[in-house]
């Protein structure tokens, strides 16, 4: 099945076939617009040549910092957000093979051991780990035993919570209505509090 999540192309491409990529699309997907943490695996490619986890992790960091850095940037934190890219990399390496669809398919996991595998990742919580479970049972093909349960609310039939709704511009414009209308009542409920 091909992702449609940036808009781009060439990025969406880039993601459906690249386990890698999607992986850290999620990582970057935080604090800017999905579309551009998820066109950031294209960047990286595009700017450093490094197609695989063992390349990215053994890339010079400072080299690798002013990859982000060009315009225009991989990410709006790229000092801290390359890093955690690297980290992500190695710990791929050392732990997987340097394989990130390992996290999914080795041992024929269950949808709660590929969770309890995600939040070992470096920068991945609960919720991060949730959404990229979702993903991968809603459009990457994972059919792990118990997928669904394991990354509720996230991996719900028809709803558009995340990036593992978004599967065309109408699903997007669902994605994000929800998202802001989370943030506004989450903005009431925080003034109610400090009254």
């Amino acid at each position: 099945m091909a992702l449609h999540i940036t808009g781009d192309t060439a990025a969406d491409t880039l993601l459906t076939e690249s386990p890698l990529a999607l992986l850290v699309g999620m990582l970057l997907d935080q604090q800017v617009p999905m579309e551009t943490a998820f066109a950031g695996p294209l960047k990286i490619e595009q700017r450093t040549g490094a197609t695989d986890a063992a390349a990215i992790a053994h890339l010079n960091p400072d080299e690798f910092l002013e990859a982000f850095k060009q315009t225009p940037a991989v990410h709006r934190f790229p000092g801290s957000m390359a890093a955690r890219v690297q980290t992500l990399c190695q710990e791929l390496v050392d732990h997987w093979g340097g394989d990130a669809a390992a996290l999914w398919t080795e041992g024929d996991p269950s949808g709660a051991e590929v969770l309890k595998r995600l939040k070992t990742l470096p920068g991945f919580g609960e919720q991060k780990a949730k959404i990229f479970l979702a993903l991968l049972g809603k459009q990457y093909g994972f059919t792990g035993e118990g997928w669904r349960e394991a990354s509720a609310p996230y991996g719900e039939e028809g709803s558009y919570r995340s990036v593992a709704d978004i599967v065309s511009p109408e699903s997007l414009t669902k994605v994000r209505e929800h998202k802001k209308a989370m943030r506004v009542a989450a903005a009431r409920s925080n003034a109610t509090e400090e009254r």
